[in-house]
Parts: structure tokens; sequence; C-alpha cells
């Protein structure tokens, strides 16, 4: 039937051309037959639907993936002398054929025509036509014009600004004056946080061509540097990174060391029972690992000075490296020189009255095993009401000192023994199981009106500032003793 019906309607139409171009020659009638044969071979490859709607014709339309367009929605059906119409040639039609074709479907036709045909415009594919429309870019004049892709919103541009490129969800970050990019030679350090513990935490200095290493993936240092400090960025696996410069405390907890350090919250507790100030003169004995000569480096500033002394040789050498690490690096970090004030020596302090000769001094800082050993030594050297703090690791220490202030005739008085404890907690908002937040329910004593509460609870999205409850407890992870702090101040009779 698909064919049969193709042949019924091209005799009609060799009737009509017969009729209409009977003054032309015979080889022109010829012709039009045979280009009308071609296209009704192309015509009968396509389905055959019987339209049921609308006088029960036939339609032999191709699909809408062959590339012609499918006439629209709305207009009434097309009869057979029309669609054979449709596929001859323009100049091979009579005045009379001519007229029963619409000129806007003609139009259409010959579009979806062009498109159509491969060689001259390639036809959209179905997928292509799914796709939203992509929203308008306005290009100020002198810039480049931008292609949107679909779904994304348009940007506009200023004139004379510079594009910059964010990460997704990162928002662009502008320097404030008086702040400094990331230099090459500075030290910096790197952390990963998960549900509010440390995971991941390394001080490191920031090397062109070098990798940050971890089990979270790998970040190159070519890639922080010319970038602000303070930024999140991501690994070789995803992972987001804070990468932010150190600060004293960072540093004299991460950075080398040979013996024991004193810890922040000791060293703190120590420069205000000493009561330093700028342009103070320090003693200290146990540079160590030089924790706390940086500390009171800071202290006593640019008028001030402190003089260190150490015994052991390899201890000396770590603490003069470490203090010139960190001064290298806050030269690169603030563009300004650290105080050289610091004066590290070797040697005991019960046998250095010679290198004391002719100095006072303000405070005096011990970390000794056995500190009673050099008070008279350091006692003659101390202003009067000046304070010589002593940090002790154990109680035995402490105990021994106290013997030995009482048996030597030092004028000096123990006003403080004392540890500093640190205990740290976890604040967090109430979560429910599903990873919603908690709502805080007031006490209702009505069973009516907490029938309504619970019912404005549960329709309720957005609750306001101060509806969600949190919850407070102790860190797993405490800091245990770190050492005992005994205050002796000169007192003279």
């Amino acid at each position: 039937m698909a064919v049969q019906i193709p042949f019924a309607r091209l005799l009609l139409v060799h009737r009509l051309l017969w009729t209409s171009t009977s003054g032309q020659p015979c080889l022109r009638s010829r012709d039009v037959l045979r280009e009308c044969r071609k296209k009704t071979r192309t015509l009968s490859t396509f389905p055959v639907k019987r339209s049921e709607s609308k006088g029960g014709g036939w339609d032999a339309s191709p699909p809408a993936s062959s590339g012609q367009a499918l006439p629209p929605r709305g207009r009434r059906p097309l009869s057979p002398l029309e669609r054979l119409s449709r596929l001859l040639p323009q100049d091979a039609l009579s005045p009379e054929v001519s007229q029963l074709r619409d000129p806007e479907e003609d139009a259409s036709v010959a579009a979806s025509g062009t498109h159509g045909d491969g060689e001259e415009t390639h036809g959209a594919t179905p997928e292509e036509g799914d796709r939203p429309e992509a929203s308008a870019s306005v290009a100020v004049p002198g810039e480049s014009a931008s292609v949107a892709v679909p779904g994304e919103s348009a940007t506009v541009a200023v004139p004379g600004e510079s594009a910059s490129v964010a990460l997704p969800g990162e928002s662009a970050s502008v320097a404030l004056p008086g702040e400094s990019l990331l230099a090459f030679g500075e030290l910096l350090v790197a952390e990963h946080r998960k549900k509010g513990r440390v995971e991941f935490r390394k001080m490191f200095s920031l090397r062109a061509g070098a990798l940050l290493q971890s089990n979270w993936g790998v970040v190159a240092h070519d890639d922080l540097a010319g970038r602000p400090a303070g930024r999140l960025l991501k690994t070789s696996r995803g992972v987001r990174f804070l990468v932010r410069r150190p600060s004293l405390e960072d540093y004299v907890l991460y950075m080398k060391r040979g013996p024991a350090i004193a810890y922040p919250k000791d060293a703190s507790a120590m420069l205000m029972m000493m009561d330093i100030t700028e342009g103070d003169r320090v003693l200290e004995s146990g540079s160590g690992s030089g924790a706390m000569s940086l500390f009171l480096s800071r202290a006593v500033g640019c008028k001030g000075s402190v003089l260190s002394l150490e015994v052991r040789e390899d201890h000396h050498k770590r603490a003069v490296l470490n203090y010139r690490r960190w001064r290298e690096s806050w030269s690169l970090r603030r563009g300004e020189e650290w105080p050289d004030n610091v004066q590290f020596h070797v040697g005991d302090l019960a046998a250095a009255s010679p290198l004391l000769a002719t100095q006072g001094f303000h405070a005096v800082a011990l970390d000794l095993i056995h500190p009673q050993l050099v008070l008279r030594t350091v006692v003659p050297h101390l202003h009067n009401g000046a304070v010589c703090a002593v940090y002790l690791a154990n109680i035995t220490q402490v105990m021994d000192l106290l013997e030995g202030l009482r048996c030597l005739p030092l004028p000096l008085l123990c006003e403080r023994i004392f540890e500093v404890p640190v205990r740290e907690w976890v604040v967090a908002p109430a979560l429910r199981k599903d990873g919603s937040y908690c709502v805080r329910e007031s006490p209702v004593l009505d069973p009516d009106r907490r029938e309504e509460a619970d019912r404005e609870e549960t329709s309720t999205e957005e609750h306001p500032f101060g509806s969600v409850p949190y919850i407070a407890r102790p860190h797993p992870e405490q800091m245990s003793h770190t050492a005992f702090l005994v205050k002796l101040r000169k007192c003279v009779q």
C-alpha cells in the first residue's frame, strides 16, 4: 500500500503537469517525470500513517530526525497534491500549481531543505534542540565577547578591568592595604580539619619546584607563591587544605627541637609573671631549642636585649638555627627585619660571673634541672623588686629549689608555685541523625498548646537566630601536665 499510493498521486500530478505545460516541449515533461520518480522513491521509504483526526487523509511526511521540518501545529493538513508539489523544484511547476502552495510554508520548506542538505550546513541533532537557551552576555566596547554556556548566568565586565578566574564556590580575594603575598623562602602551615578536629598539620618552607606531600594528596609549592595567605586549596585528591602563615606559637610547636621546649601556655604565664616590657634586659639560662628565647625577644622589642646561655653545644646550635630561621621568614613576610636582640652563649651560668660583670637585668628566666645552684650568681645582677621565673618539670625539683632557698641566705621571696592547665572544649550545634539541626523547644504546660507548637515546628524550614541548641563537652584530646612555675622576687631588708 505504501508503494501504490505514491504512484497514484504521481499519475495525477503527471496529468496536471501535462495539461499545464502542453505548450512546452515533450523533453521538459520527461525530465519532470524523472525527477518526480526520484522524489517518490524517497517518499516511499518513510512510514505512512493514516490521519484519523481530520478527514482520514494519509500522512507520508518523514520523521523529525531526517532533517526536514514538520508542519506547525494548528495548521490544516496538506493535500496529496500539495505534498507532492513541495518535493518538486520551484522552476518546474506551472503557475496554477504554484498558487496552491502557501508562501509561509514554502519559505519554511526552503529553509528546512537548506539545513537538511549535508553539503551546505549541518542540521541540529535532537539533543541540541532540547538544550536550554544560553543567557546572553553583555560585552563592553573594547572587550572581547564571551560565549555563555547553557544555564549559565551572564557576566558584565567593566572596561579596563582584568578578568579573574575563581574556583567553583570560591570567592575572589582582594589584597588589603599592608597585606603581602606569599613568597618563596617564607614559612607556611598547611592543615586539614575534619568534623572540627585537626587531621593533618605541617609547617614547611615555600620552595620553587617543591611539593607538599600528604596522605590526602599533593600540593605544588608553585601554586602557592604569589597568592594571599589564609586560602583553602584543593590537593590532587580533592581535599581542602588551609594554607596560612604560622604564628610564633605555631612556630615553636612545630620547629625542629633538641630538648623539650617551654610550651606557649607556660611561656605566656612566665612573661606576665616577670612583667617584661619593651626595652628591658633579660637573662635566660637554658636556651634549649630557642622557644623561650623567641618569646623574650618579642617582649623586649628593638630597644631591649636578651642574654641566653646554654651548657650543651648541640642545644646551642639548634637554638641559633631556629632563631635565624624565624627571623628570615619574618623579613619575607613583613618586609622588615625581626629585632636581632638575642645573644646566645655557650657556658655554665654558675661560672659565668665574668660574662655578667657590670650588667643588670630586669628579669631572669631559668629552665634548669638544678636552678638552686645558680642563684648565688644570678641574684647580685637582678634589680631590686625584679622577678626570677623558674620552669621546673616535676614537683621534686620544686622541693629541691625551696630547700636551697631555706639553706642559702639569699634575698629571694617565693611568691607563687603553680601550673597552667588548659582544657579544650567542643561546642557545636545539636544535630539529628539525618544531619539537620535540632530546634530548641520551650516548655509548654498546656497539652493543646504543645500540639500547636509541634505543628509550627514541623512547618518552619528556616529557624530564626537562637532557635538551635548547642552541645558542649570537653575535647577528647587534652594536654597533660607540662611544668610547674615558681615565682621568686628579690627583696632587700
